[in-house]
């Protein structure tokens, strides 16, 4: 499959994800990485290599136990880290559900 653009990408992004407990996963592997970075810039800049590790580790563990499907990741790794983040804002805002309703999931 071939997107052009993030708005091409989100829907399939979206099916990806279609279980509410793989995104929950994949909030708390992003919230994770971010804290993790933080920790990193202001005291160990060792702990940036654990950026990725917890980042991938925790949403890949939800896509294969959880969701039990393959990760865009792998097929679409920058539209994928993007949507990462716009779902975890969209989680973050409490404005997950109406998107949800708006894709007809």
């Amino acid at each position: 499959m071939s997107f052009r653009s993030m708005e091409e990408f989100w829907p399939f992004y979206m099916k990806q994800h279609s279980k509410p407990a793989t995104r929950r996963w994949h909030f708390a592997a992003t919230l994770s990485s971010i804290l993790c970075l933080i920790y990193a810039v202001l005291f160990n800049w060792w702990f940036v290599f654990l950026v990725p590790l917890v980042g991938y580790g925790m949403a890949w563990y939800s896509h294969f136990y959880v969701e039990g499907n393959i990760p865009a990741t792998f097929g679409h790794p920058v539209w994928s880290l993007l949507c990462d983040y716009k779902m975890f804002g969209l989680m973050l805002t409490g404005q997950m559900d109406r998107e949800i309703k708006r894709l007809g999931m």
